[in-house]
């Protein structure tokens, strides 16, 4: 048997091997038909699948039965192999599905969707006028389910004359970070490409380096999504060639209409969750999502699907009709109250902020609010008793000398029994302190004297000879302790005596007690 010649068969052989078939049973197939073939000494497709079909079936053990045969034969000859597509350089939104999650089903395409961050989509804004114009590198920053992918989606959307691609940089490496500059590069001349690197705070900083020449000559569009403070988690060099947009939680309302957009939606909302069956939801069920996600859409929209199909589990069997989702199926999908809260992140230090302050404008119920914020958040306990270690000295100080005593105590008792019994030893002493007179004499003091030594000028003056101890001879010679006075033995004398070397004879660092007796 002679083997086809593989220029004239070149196509037949590639149609083949997409079926699925191997090269050597292809080989075959075209040699045996072809040999066979008194029409013509090409081959077709057809008659190249059909003789595998029949050859394999033949010597098999268990041949296929005739209908499952014939179906495997005209799902092939039917569908003849087509050559594989390029995968799109924009691919904003893809085709939904019901695998998909409702959160991004339901993500919106197109600004007009998108639902809140009003400062940054009004009438005029820098985000609305995109579509006219050049876009500038911009870095959204936002907690979670903000929107901050799905914006920088929609942007990208209007304008036609861009390329979107979409990077994370959980997964992304240097490599790929060049491997698409590169490519944004050669395409230059041609489009345009607006580069989006997800979660940027995770780049180290030779990644975000990377960066800085493709943005500065222009090479690509740069949109950074970052749920950090930039300032702690971006270099400089990066941050001056991006406008920073800051997005804020959902409101309420916000959440509400997206929530009932997913319900409504028939294309791409609940009823592919529900596998058709026809869901709404009673207002009160409708509330408690909306209130208790945090502002965070991807929670509330991933609740609402959770609490739907249990919904319809519920009523599996009961009848046909509207499916009705209560506030127990809610409670129960949500399980707890959503709080954004991250022990190493912006948050963390937002309310322990808040706390000081709330106990230091002496409000002990905002302080025992702030307190409870991230206690229910997962904060460690012993971080919040050290700062209050330091509270009870630097804004209570010597207006109540017991203070640092109780909190020091606290501190010791939330080591000893931990969470969830240290709450009340925390909150105890939060209110205390919040109560307390307070002074920052001892505060400031210690200020003034670091500015004093840090600012004198040729260096530091050595203690002078007479407050010196000589337990040597030869020190009690050279000085050492001379006229020096005992405050025991000479209460009265020992008022002038000073402590201070002479360049800061006088100086007062610690102003106590006050002038006034209110700033206690």
């Amino acid at each position: 048997m002679s083997l086809p010649d593989p220029k004239i068969h070149k196509k037949e052989m590639e149609e083949l091997l997409s079926m699925g078939f191997s090269e050597d049973l292809a080989s075959q197939a075209l040699a045996a038909t072809a040999s066979s073939s008194t029409t013509s000494a090409n081959p077709s497709v057809e008659a190249a699948a059909d003789w595998i079909l029949t050859h394999t079936s033949q010597s098999s053990h268990s041949p296929p039965t005739l209908s499952s045969q014939s179906n495997l034969r005209r799902f092939i000859l039917s569908k003849p192999a087509q050559p594989l597509k390029p995968y799109p350089s924009k691919r904003l939104k893809p085709s939904p599905s019901s695998l998909s999650p409702l959160s991004e089903r339901m993500r919106p395409s197109t600004v007009d969707l998108i639902v809140g961050q009003d400062h940054l989509l009004s009438p005029g804004s820098l985000l609305r006028g995109v579509a006219g114009g050049p876009l500038p590198s911009l870095l959204l920053w936002g907690p979670p389910g903000s929107g901050k992918t799905t914006l920088a989606r929609a942007i990208a959307a209007s304008l036609s004359s861009h390329r979107f691609l979409p990077l994370s940089a959980v997964t992304a490496t240097v490599v790929d970070l060049r491997r698409a500059i590169d490519e944004a590069r050669r395409s230059r001349s041609q489009i345009r490409t607006v580069l989006f690197v997800d979660e940027i705070h995770r780049f180290s900083k030779t990644q975000q380096d990377a960066l800085l020449p493709a943005i500065e000559d222009g090479s690509i569009i740069f949109l950074g999504a970052t749920t950090e403070n930039p300032s702690f988690h971006l270099t400089n060099p990066l941050l001056s060639r991006l406008r920073v947009l800051a997005l804020r939680p959902l409101e309420p309302h916000h959440v509400r209409s997206l929530l009932l957009r997913a319900i409504d939606d028939v294309d791409h909302g609940l009823l592919l969750s529900t596998n058709g069956a026809s869901v709404t939801i009673d207002d009160e069920a409708l509330e408690f999502l909306s209130l208790h996600c945090d502002g965070d859409a991807r929670v509330a929209l991933n609740s609402l699907e959770a609490s739907a199909v249990l919904a319809v589990n519920r009523s599996s069997g009961i009848g046909e009709g509207t499916v009705i989702i209560t506030t127990a199926d809610a409670k129960e999908a949500m399980q707890c109250k959503h709080l954004a809260y991250d022990r190493d992140g912006e948050e963390h230090y937002n309310l322990i902020s808040a706390l000081h302050k709330s106990m230091r404008g002496s409000d002990a119920d905002a302080a025992i609010y702030w307190l409870t914020r991230m206690l229910e958040g997962g904060e460690q306990p012993l971080y919040i008793a050290r700062r209050l270690v330091r509270f009870a000295s630097e804004d209570v100080g010597l207006a109540d000398t017991a203070a640092l005593g109780h909190a020091v105590a606290c501190y010791q008792a939330c080591h000893f029994i931990g969470m969830p019994e240290c709450d009340v030893c925390l909150a105890h002493c939060v209110a205390y302190l919040a109560l307390a007179p307070k002074s920052v004499a001892v505060y400031k003091a210690l200020n003034a004297a670091k500015r004093a030594v840090k600012e004198s000028v040729g260096g530091n003056e050595g203690v002078p000879l007479h407050l010196r101890n000589a337990p040597t001879k030869l020190m009690k010679q050279m000085g050492y302790g001379d006229g020096y006075l005992y405050p025991p033995d000479h209460p009265q004398l020992c008022k002038g005596q000073s402590y201070l070397p002479d360049s800061l004879k006088g100086r007062k660092f610690l102003q106590w007690p006050p002038l006034d007796v209110e700033q206690l």
